[in-house]
Formats: structure tokens, C-alpha cells, sequence
């Protein structure tokens, strides 16, 4: 199914894209200046936007996260990233969390999947992790809702 044509959200809006992709640059450097792998942070924005359906921001971060040096092998299991043997204990606590706030379950993040990632990350880098969640989805919502062609 072709989704009808809309309106063009970044031309009739350009402040705010702008200042939604500074933010999201910065806070991605700030997240790695944290000590979060770039890899890291690209499966997180890649997981979100499977889960949201955003065709283009999966195409863009599964690239970006082969240029960090990401296997093809791995991004093909993200989505079974649970049973799959290949993610770290870090990555799959990022993983969870990245699910649940993106799905939000029962309306809210689980205590045990924000307990798992609280196992795995300083609170600085926990606060990073969360706004590249939140960003991601952000930018999912907006690509969806003006049915943004994949990239």
C-alpha cells in the first residue's frame, strides 16, 4: 500500500529540524564523550526504529552502523536480538531498555528492564542512553507521520 502524499515537514519547518537534528548530533557526541560505543548507540537507534516501522531511519542507522564496523551478521539478528548469542550483556540491557521506551509496555518502562540497564551503565551514560532512545523515536514519528520515503 503507497501512503498518500504529504506535507513536507522539513520545508515548512526547517527551524525545527534543524534544531532537532543539533540536538540530536550533540547528544550523540555527548553520549560517546560518556563512553558509549558509536556502535552501541546506532543498534539502540536501529532496534527503536524497527520496532516503530520507520523504513527510513532503519535504512540510515543500519548503515551508519556498518560504517562504525557493525557485522551484517548481527544487524540481520537485531531483531532477535534476545535469543540470539551475539549481543553482549551491555548491548542487551540497552536493547531492552530501548524497547521499552519505545513500546512503552503497561504504559511505562519496567523497573526490571530499567534495574538491567542501571547493572550496566553509569547514571551519565544511562541519561545518554535514554535521550538517543527518545530522539530516535522522535524522529520515527515524524518520518512516519509525513510518510517520509526510505533513504
Amino acid at each position: 500500500m503507497t501512503a498518500t502524499a504529504r506535507l513536507d515537514l522539513l520545508s515548512l519547518t526547517p527551524n525545527g529540524f534543524a534544531d532537532l537534528r543539533r540536538l540530536a548530533e550533540r547528544s550523540g557526541a555527548d553520549a560517546q564523550d560518556a563512553g558509549l560505543d558509536p556502535i552501541l548507540l546506532e543498534l539502540v537507534r536501529l532496534r527503536a526504529s524497527q520496532l516503530n516501522g520507520c523504513g527510513f531511519c532503519t535504512g540510515l542507522h543500519a548503515r551508519q552502523a556498518l560504517e562504525h564496523g557493525e557485522s551484517q551478521q548481527r544487524l540481520d539478528e537485531l531483531p532477535d536480538w534476545a535469543t540470539s548469542s551475539r549481543f553482549a550483556a551491555h548491548e542487551r540491557a540497552a536493547l531492552l531498555l530501548a524497547e521499552s521506551v519505545t513500546l512503552l509496555p503497561g504504559g511505562r518502562v519496567p523497573d526490571e528492564h530499567y534495574r538491567e540497564a542501571q547493572a550496566h551503565f553509569d547514571e551519565p551514560q544511562l541519561a545518554h542512553l535514554l535521550w538517543t532512545i527518545s530522539l530516535i523515536n522522535t524522529f520515527n514519528r515524524l518520518a512516519i507521520s509525513t510518510a517520509l520515503p526510505r533513504g
